[in-house]
């Protein structure tokens, strides 16, 4: 992964994003851009509180006193959509104090692609994010601009004005959110790291089916609703033919496995068999 993370801290990572996945599930693209911007609000409400970090990462302190301490933080000016997520973070391991800024970023930019994806627009930020890196990269007045002496609000005004007239609002959003939180990192590797996370977030809406047998474009067409109403986001599916599962259906979406298919069936037939002798 781009953030190096220690052990504790990447299985917290995978298991907020499970988090995340409960929040966005049914969601519309302006609740889960505004997820996304509270989420990054409190990414930085802990990268200027130390003390508050330790708390977090103190394993000591009980899970429950971690929420309750959340909710009196957040609780009045953050939707209960956030308030949640931050209340399940707060109860996570960690293998330093700081990772749970850079968890919550990557939530944050996960939560913005979210909501580009739920108005079909995932594929246009992805590209679009990409060319601004490049940009940046090979235009040395421009990096200049956004990396040298100014405020923030300087800069994020220079790539609202930049990104105004052809780039998507989620683009525009992830772009000023960058600029603003760039917390001793180069440009180069915070792009890396926002890239990483739309990433991720596409690869959590991309379903792998195996079939035995071609299926019919209208039998893909159903099995993409049935999924796409599990998940509560439009999804991607990708066909695997695959005969040795003889029959039925294997789906891995996510972190989930659901396999259906006669080979996995039989299998489990013959273990129960042999448990039972």
């Amino acid at each position: 992964m781009r953030i190096h993370l220690g052990g504790s801290s990447r299985q917290s990572l995978v298991t907020a994003r499970g988090q995340l996945d409960a929040a966005v599930k049914g969601a519309t693209a302006s609740s889960a851009s505004e997820l996304s911007t509270q989420l990054f609000f409190a990414a930085d409400v802990f990268a200027t509180n130390t003390s508050l970090r330790r708390a977090f990462a103190d394993p000591s302190r009980d899970a429950a006193a971690k929420s309750a301490l959340v909710k009196d933080l957040f609780g009045k000016s953050l939707s209960a959509a956030a308030v949640e997520v931050l209340s399940k973070v707060s109860t996570l391991r960690w293998s330093a104090g700081g990772d749970i800024i850079y968890v919550l970023e990557q939530l944050a930019i996960e939560a913005e692609a979210s909501a580009a994806n739920i108005g079909n627009d995932l594929d246009v930020v992805e590209d679009q994010f990409f060319e601004l890196s490049r940009t940046v990269a090979d235009n040395f007045e421009l990096r200049k601009a956004l990396v040298g002496p100014g405020t923030a609000t300087a800069k994020s005004a220079l790539l609202t004005e930049l990104l105004s007239k052809k780039a998507s609002a989620s683009t525009t959003r992830l772009a000023v959110a960058l600029i603003s939180g760039l917390r001793g990192r180069s440009i180069e590797a915070a792009f890396a790291d926002y890239l990483f996370g739309l990433a991720n977030r596409r690869n959590r809406l991309i379903a792998l089916v195996r079939v035995a047998s071609h299926i019919t474009d209208a039998q893909k067409t159903r099995l993409a609703a049935a999924i796409e109403k599990q998940v509560g986001q439009p999804i991607s599916i990708n066909i695997q033919v695959d005969s040795s599962i003889l029959g039925g259906v294997s789906v891995k979406f996510a972190d989930e496995l659901v396999d259906g298919s006669i080979s996995n069936r039989l299998a489990s037939a013959g273990r129960a068999l042999a448990g039972q002798n």
